[in-house]
């Protein structure tokens, strides 16, 4: 009695949650712009100086400053990925103006130190003072002051340049400027001869660490040049969700009745062990804030073609079992032990696979292999040792003790 209340409340509680939160969960997942439209583009990157070096920092800092460009647009949810040692792919899903996207993406983040001109209304600067490339590469680094305060420290590359601004700004705002947007407008306090200064102001130790990033990134900015670009209207991605899911809940319909049909009881288990395994990467995608893609609906499909082997392995040797003479519970045993081997071999090699994949891959393919991943461990969970324990308790509570509850004839049955 107390396997088949645990095995009741075990169903009732798991039903309950799924058909409650279904609708909310389905609402949150990100869709991809080949599902909902959009444009991309791959950009290939280099420094704006000749013969300068392309390091990795620099490269992450442009990715960064184009997601800020894609939000200041006012799109949704900009996808902004490097992919090897220089190249950069932009995904923002909901475009309607291409032309202003490529203006926009494909400037250079331009760092620049401005005074006050004549004329300049209080808090703005147009006089440019300095630009990225007069700072050393890299030189710009979060330290202390005496105060146990933040400070930035930098260095300018001509020494007598600096020093002519800070004689005539003496006393004065020099302020930071990313693009058109002020970062921060210290006050020049000193005049400085060597070349070096330090960034002072109330700023969080987070705060001052942006800021020399953003420095840095201004002293060596990247060209970037457009090598692919793709757009997908609104209306072909919403067709293509659309189809793939009247497949997908037409596929999983047929599966279901194969399921019932052919394993009775068992094989309704196995289809409430899918269910949950389905819900349960409903839940990852949303928590994990992937963003679903066709490719990734395709392995989505593919694993729970996986799964549904691995509930008929199991199935079938437990009817294998039955047939050689073996009692219920005996044969259940047996099955779940002998196929439970099988199936986690066959896992575990597409585990290795997926993570090749998802190692050299780019793009779509890493996004493939993520979701494969992803689905055969909720399979492992879901279809293995979730759906043997259900069939479990109820043979052991006695509600399944015929070889028929199984799909089996007792004219299949050998003698011992």
């Amino acid at each position: 009695m107390k396997r088949l209340m645990g095995f009741i409340i075990t169903v009732l509680v798991l039903t309950g949650v799924m058909a409650f939160t279904t609708p909310g969960l389905l609402d949150k997942v990100r869709l991809g712009l080949d599902l909902k439209g959009g444009f991309e583009i791959l950009y290939h990157a280099e420094p704006m100086e000749a013969g300068a070096a392309l390091s990795r920092a620099s490269l992450l800092k442009t990715a960064e400053s184009l997601e800020k460009r894609a939000n200041a647009l006012g799109t949704s949810e900009p996808e902004v990925t490097t992919e090897g040692t220089d190249r950069i792919r932009l995904k923002i899903a909901g475009v309607t103006d291409e032309a202003e996207v490529r203006k926009k993406m494909k400037e250079p983040a331009v760092l620049t130190f401005r005074s006050a001109a004549e004329g300049d209304a209080e808090g703005t600067y147009s006089k440019i003072e300095l630009v990225g490339s007069d700072f050393v590469e890299g030189a710009a680094e979060v330290g202390r002051d005496n105060l146990n305060q933040p400070i930035i420290s930098i260095k300018i590359k001509d020494k007598d340049k600096f020093a002519e601004i800070t004689k005539r700004l003496l006393g004065k705002n020099l302020a930071i400027y990313l693009d058109e947007n002020k970062l921060s407008d210290p006050t020049v306090q000193a005049v400085l001869t060597d070349g070096s200064a330090s960034i002072s102001g109330q700023y969080t130790v987070t705060e001052a660490r942006e800021l020399a990033d953003t420095i840095n990134l201004g002293a060596l900015p990247l060209k970037l040049t457009e090598k692919y670009s793709q757009s997908v209207g609104a209306t072909l991605g919403k067709q293509s969700l659309d189809q793939t899911i009247k497949a997908g809940l037409l596929g999983s319909l047929i599966i279901l009745i194969f399921m019932i049909g052919m394993y009775r009881l068992p094989g309704l288990l196995a289809s409430f062990a899918l269910i949950l395994h389905t819900w349960l990467l409903i839940v990852v995608f949303v928590f994990a804030d992937f963003t679903l893609t066709l490719p990734g609906i395709a392995a989505f499909i593919l694993g729970i073609g996986m799964a549904v082997d691995a509930n008929i392995i199991t199935n079938e040797r437990i009817r294998e079992e039955m047939r050689s003479g073996k009692s219920v519970l005996s044969s259940v045993k047996a099955g779940n032990k002998s196929s439970f081997r099988t199936v986690m071999d066959s896992n575990v090699t597409t585990v290795i696979v997926a993570g090749v994949m998802f190692a050299f891959g780019t793009g779509a393919v890493k996004g493939f292999a993520l979701v494969l991943i992803v689905e055969i461990v909720l399979s492992i969970a879901t279809n293995l040792y979730f759906s043997h324990w259900l069939l479990s308790q109820l043979v052991k509570a006695g509600k399944l003790n015929k070889p028929k509850s199984f799909g089996v004839k007792e004219s299949d049955i050998r003698a011992l």
